[in-house]
Order: C-alpha cells, then sequence, then structure tokens
C-alpha cells in the first residue's frame, strides 16, 4: 500500500517539472499557484433510448465507462418530461464519471497518448471547444478507440463526451497548457 501511494503519475511530473515553468515565462505570473493546471475531467455517456433495452444499454455503459476510466461510473437521471423522447422525470438517460487527482492523469495520458491517434479520419482536436473560461470539450464517437474496450463485446457503438475542466481563466491560457500537455490541436 505504501509503494502504490508513492506513484506519481508521469503528466503529473510532466506537468510540475515542464509545463508549469513554461507556463509562468510566457504568462509572466509571479506566483506558481496562479499557474492554470487541470482541475478535473468529465466523462460522460448519454443513452437516452426509451425501450425495453434501456436498463441492459445503462447497465452496459456503465461497465464499459468504468473500466475506461478507471473509476465506478454514475447513472445520470432525466430532469424533465420529455414527451417526444417518450422520457419521464427520474428515467436513467445515462452515466457518467468525474476524474481527479492522480486517476485524471492517468486518463488523460491515455487519451492524448492512446485513444486520439486511434480515431479514424483524425485530423486534429477543433480549436473552437473552449467555453470562454478555459474548459475544452471533445465529443468521441465510438468507445472502442479505447484499448480497454474489446471490440468482439461491444454490443453498441457509444459514443462519449469528454469535457476538461482547467484552472485557467482565458481560453487562450488553456489552449497553451493543453497543448504543451501534448493534445493535438488542428491547425487554423
Amino acid at each position: 500500500m505504501a509503494e502504490k501511494e508513492k506513484y506519481v503519475p508521469r503528466m503529473m511530473t510532466r506537468y510540475k517539472e515542464e509545463i508549469a515553468p513554461k507556463m509562468m515565462e510566457r504568462f509572466k505570473y509571479k506566483n506558481p499557484m496562479a499557474v492554470p493546471r487541470l482541475d478535473k475531467i468529465v466523462v460522460s455517456m448519454g443513452i437516452g433510448s426509451r425501450t425495453k433495452e434501456a436498463p441492459k444499454r445503462i447497465e452496459k455503459a456503465a461497465e464499459e465507462l468504468g473500466l475506461i476510466t478507471g473509476q465506478k461510473a454514475v447513472v445520470t437521471k432525466a430532469r424533465l418530461a420529455v414527451s417526444n423522447f417518450r422520457i419521464r422525470k427520474g428515467d436513467p438517460v445515462g452515466v457518467m464519471v468525474t476524474l481527479r487527482k492522480k486517476i485524471m492523469y492517468e486518463f488523460f495520458d491515455r487519451l492524448i497518448s492512446v485513444a486520439i491517434p486511434r480515431i479514424r479520419d483524425f485530423r486534429g482536436l477543433s480549436r473552437k471547444s473552449f467555453d470562454g473560461r478555459g474548459n475544452y470539450a471533445m465529443g468521441l464517437s465510438e468507445q472502442i478507440v479505447f484499448p480497454e474496450i474489446s471490440v468482439d463485446k461491444v454490443e453498441n457503438v457509444q459514443g462519449m463526451n469528454i469535457v476538461i475542466a482547467t484552472t485557467a481563466h482565458t481560453d487562450e491560457q488553456a489552449l497553451e497548457l493543453l497543448g504543451l500537455f501534448g493534445m493535438p490541436f488542428a491547425r487554423q
């Protein structure tokens, strides 16, 4: 147990040794605590189908999301009833996971170095997906880009949303931070 606590993810070490000093130099921060960093990563999968197989799909999606992230997924429920989609208030509509600290850096490392390069016809991530407050949102159309998921066992190819929340105050700072981490952004 003591050995596990000493483990530091590769991206966390890289942030402390390389990225933070570059950010301090680039944006002229006076205090090292002012340097933007990753705050959390939220991964979610929406199921939304109101059929007889919906509970089975929710269970399968939660299992797959747990395999991908290394953390148990939470079932999200509808806040409002939407008659056009046959969804009642309280119906399960998806699953989500919020990652922080070491497990967040591990997932981020696998996302950048393994999953994104496996995306078919990949031309770079959009630079327009920032929210104005330094957070970045992206979508994946298939969960099978992660090596933890066995393609043979997948019943439904499912997309997912990934939101990377940073402590940056502007999109420019967040773009620089994520770029230094190695996120493959498309050229403008």
